[in-house]
């Protein structure tokens, strides 16, 4: 078993990382604080090619999820609203566009998604609707040879931003039948609401999305009808493996920050971390940030290399996003008052990591999905 990065895996994450410490850590605070992030970020990012990384050499990309996963852990490294704005562009946005759209689709869409001159979202969730995304009420209905959709979604990621060009989203078209259309931004009778106060990830775009009316032409549906539901829950496998490598950021990012700390805080005559208590607190957190990693990363290299990855996706989502939260915990605990000040890194870590265990599928629905995988009929 070979657990070491290829050269040009290093070359490429060491890039990443440069362009995360000089042009996203410094500005990390004031971007939360602000709840935006800018759009020449965004095009940035894009300049650097992390937006079509996953894809064919025809579209720009270099076919190579795992280093899409290695730039989105260096990102989450410094700022986990830029991390996840990358991974939702890609995973969410472009992947059911490229996967399941047709030609023209594709030649529409994919040219400014992939280059970070757009973002797109991904409408799945709603009020009534969470993990239990089979129950949508959004209903699309054929008139006169169009699609009139009513309906509503919820948190969806990189919905409102400046640059959104589009939203897919799922609606049932008949009983028990559900399929997914492409809604460009600003078509009537789409709204996107106000973005909501959050807990953590300030900086990502988040909005409820409202549908009242709205006309779509027949060339909107996106794949197959009645294939909206199975073809969404097959990217949501991508992107748990996604979520997985921005939790491993996370983690890394506050063993780094609690090492530090407390090597250079004294206390009682000395460091704080000659004391048992917090050195070995460090030293669990770090067998949990590598043990994060490489579930993560053997779930990468399991889709990269065409095997089944449904439970290797679940397995990583569920421990890297639960010992992110864990490691936010330590870190703070180790910082002491000045982790419960928002001027350190950690406290706005520990703010965005809980959103790690629920999105793209909780930890409960990852169990699930595990145990069903041994065999078990849970319910």
């Amino acid at each position: 078993m070979e657990f070491q990065p290829s050269d040009e895996h290093m070359a490429f994450q060491r890039v990443v990382r440069d362009f995360a410490l000089r042009e996203i850590a410094p500005k990390a605070q004031e971007w939360d604080e602000a709840g935006r992030l800018p759009v020449t970020l965004i095009h940035a990012l894009g300049d650097l090619g992390l937006f079509a990384l996953p894809f064919p050499e025809a579209w720009g990309g270099s076919d190579d999820f795992l280093s899409l996963c290695l730039a989105i852990e260096e990102l989450g490294r410094v700022d986990q609203s830029v991390g996840i704005t990358v991974s939702a562009g890609v995973g969410l946005g472009a992947t059911p566009i490229f996967r399941f759209g047709t030609d023209a689709q594709r030649a529409r869409w994919l040219p400014d998604l992939l280059t970070g001159r757009a973002l797109a979202a991904f409408g799945l969730t709603e009020p009534d609707a969470g993990s239990d995304a089979g129950a949508t009420r959004t209903t699309a209905t054929r008139q006169d040879g169009q699609w009139v959709l009513n309906g509503a979604k919820a948190f969806i990621t990189n919905s409102g931003t400046a640059i959104t060009a589009l939203i897919t989203v799922t609606a049932k078209t008949v009983e028990n039948q559900i399929s997914s259309f492409v809604i460009p931004a600003g078509t009537p009778g789409l709204t996107v609401a106000p973005a909501p106060r959050k807990l953590g990830w300030h900086a990502s775009d988040t909005h409820d999305l409202s549908l009242v009316d709205l006309v779509l032409p027949d060339d909107a549906l996106l794949g197959a009808p009645g294939a909206g539901y199975k073809n969404f829950l097959s990217i949501l496998d991508d992107g748990r493996i996604a979520i997985a490598a921005l939790a491993v950021g996370c983690a890394q990012a506050c063993l780094d920050h609690a090492v530090d700390y407390a090597k250079a805080r004294s206390a009682f005559g000395g460091p704080i971390g000659r004391f048992q208590a917090i050195a070995f607190a460090l030293a669990d957190l770090s067998v949990a940030v590598e043990n994060a990693r490489n579930l993560t990363y053997k779930a990468a290299w399991c889709k990269e290399t065409g095997r089944p990855f449904r439970q290797e996706a679940a397995r990583a989502k569920l421990y890297s996003t639960e010992a992110a939260v864990s490691a936010t915990r330590v870190a703070t605990q180790v910082f002491g008052g000045s982790g419960f000040m928002e001027e350190t890194a950690v406290a706005r870590l520990y703010r965005d990591a809980k959103i790690l265990e629920i999105g793209e599928g909780t930890s409960e629905i990852q169990r699930l999905v595990i145990a069903r995988g041994l065999g078990l009929p849970v319910q």
